[in-house]
């Protein structure tokens, strides 16, 4: 990519489109009876949910999410007695047992909670929720802190995938973000997991983070491929330090640039597919025989706040605090502190904070965004038609396509959207084409590259 490229498109700050509309439209008009009303009113089809666990013993600097650090076990047991009431809330106020087929435990640190408190928790979804037989349970992991008697407890649960942090192998990198993890830790805890029969293994590394090079960030994947993960994702560090106070701590003069980070992402890229991983997206590798590369050579990958995915499922329920679910009418979000949560819950209400009640335009950009996503290509009439809605205002009076065309970053024919092959690290930018709402939330988002 050229350097002119990169200035004109790549420092621009976009989101990352694991939704439409994205969060900060959410607003606290939506709460908690408009969830119950939708719960009620909700013809449900198959069902996911995410947990959310937000605690961590340590922080990473480099950390986006919504977590806690605490020494004590304390307040996590307190969390997650709230989190089974939770539970209760959501299947009591569901107008049908609900088929769920994906389960995902996101965090902070799923695994900072103790053996028996998972299969606990597992047990009482599978006692309130019709949790299918061969439901996708995936959960993430802190290879740091992962302990033989819960990798035991994650296989006899059912778990079936697990996603481990790794972010860079590079001691000095390690260092400069508080996450000092060595390929020892790494590869016992993928040997532990793979013991108790949990197969599918998916490794987070990170580019653009203090003192990376594309060196350090070849000999990462090296290293990786040596324990041979089943898929990676490939994150772009997003420097917030005015969303995320603790990334003040990182020193921003070693930052990468927008060049250094695509050539970094360009370097991780080249190395897992010469080590025959497919490129799925624009952040995730996956083996040829992993669900996500079938899905994305059969053209049913989908995009959702884990990022992408193969969860086919019609709703997705989010349970703890912060946690975000989907239903046909609109967003629903939990309180993001957890002592606003448990009170919430304790009253006996639900949680919701804020949301977003969907229109048509909303539900017909979305669909757009979603398939440039995740195909790089979309064709503009078939989707804006199944919605009512004309093509043309979404082509014609589009000036930004029109300038990405010229610039040789898009094609289009026959209102079919496309992005030329050397360019697909500036998907985001296209995307942001098709959104109605960029530039009136005054919320920073991350780099495009």
């Amino acid at each position: 990519m050229s350097k002119n490229m990169v200035a004109t498109y790549g420092d621009a700050r976009l989101p990352r489109y694991t939704s439409y509309p994205t969060a900060p439209q959410f607003s606290d008009a939506i709460g908690a009876m408009h969830y119950a009303d939708w719960l009620q009113q909700t013809g449900f089809g198959t069902t996911s949910l995410y947990l959310h666990i937000p605690f961590c013993r340590s922080m990473c600097w480099y950390c986006g999410c919504h977590t806690t650090i605490t020494e004590r076990d304390r307040p996590i047991l307190d969390y997650l007695d709230v989190l089974h009431r939770e539970v209760d809330l959501v299947a009591d106020r569901a107008p049908t047992v609900l088929d769920i087929r994906d389960i995902h435990f996101g965090g902070g640190t799923p695994t900072i909670i103790k053996p028996d408190e998972f299969s606990a928790l597992v047990g009482h979804l599978r006692q309130r929720f019709g949790v299918h037989r061969e439901a996708n349970i995936s959960v993430e992991i802190d290879p740091r802190t992962l302990s033989t008697d819960m990798a035991s407890a994650l296989g006899m649960s059912g778990v079936r995938r697990a996603s481990l942090g790794v972010q860079s192998f590079d001691p000095v990198v390690q260092k400069a973000i508080n996450r000092i993890q060595s390929a020892e830790q790494t590869d016992n805890c993928v040997r532990q997991l793979r013991a108790e029969g949990i197969a599918r293994i998916n490794f987070d590394l990170i580019y653009g983070l203090p003192h990376q090079t594309v060196s350090s960030c070849i000999a990462t994947v090296k290293t990786a491929l040596v324990m041979r993960p089943d898929r990676l994702s490939v994150f772009g560090y997003a420097h917030i330090p005015s969303f995320k106070k603790h990334q003040r701590l990182i020193d921003e003069t070693v930052l990468p640039g927008a060049s250094e980070r695509i050539e970094q992402a360009e370097a991780i890229a080249a190395a897992l597919v010469s080590a025959g991983y497919l490129r799925i997206g624009i952040d995730h590798f996956a083996l040829p025989d992993d669900e996500l590369a079938l899905a994305a050579i059969g053209g049913t990958l989908r995009r959702n706040f884990q990022g992408y995915t193969t969860d086919q499922c019609d709703n997705l329920l989010g349970l703890g605090a912060s946690a975000i679910g989907k239903l046909s009418h609109g967003y629903v979000q939990n309180a993001v502190a957890p002592g606003l949560y448990a009170k919430r819950i304790a009253e006996g209400s639900l949680p919701t904070a804020k949301g977003y009640r969907f229109t048509r335009e909303d539900l017909m950009r979305s669909q757009l965004i979603e398939r440039l996503m995740c195909d790089f290509s979309v064709d503009v009439p078939t989707i804006a038609q199944q919605y009512g809605f004309p093509p043309e205002p979404l082509l014609d009076s589009n000036d930004t396509l029109r300038t990405m065309q010229a610039d040789g970053i898009i094609t289009i024919e026959a209102g079919k959207v496309t992005l030329c092959g050397e360019h697909r690290f500036l998907v985001r930018a296209v995307a942001a084409a098709f959104d109605a709402y960029l530039g009136n939330s005054g919320r920073t988002f991350s780099q495009a590259a």
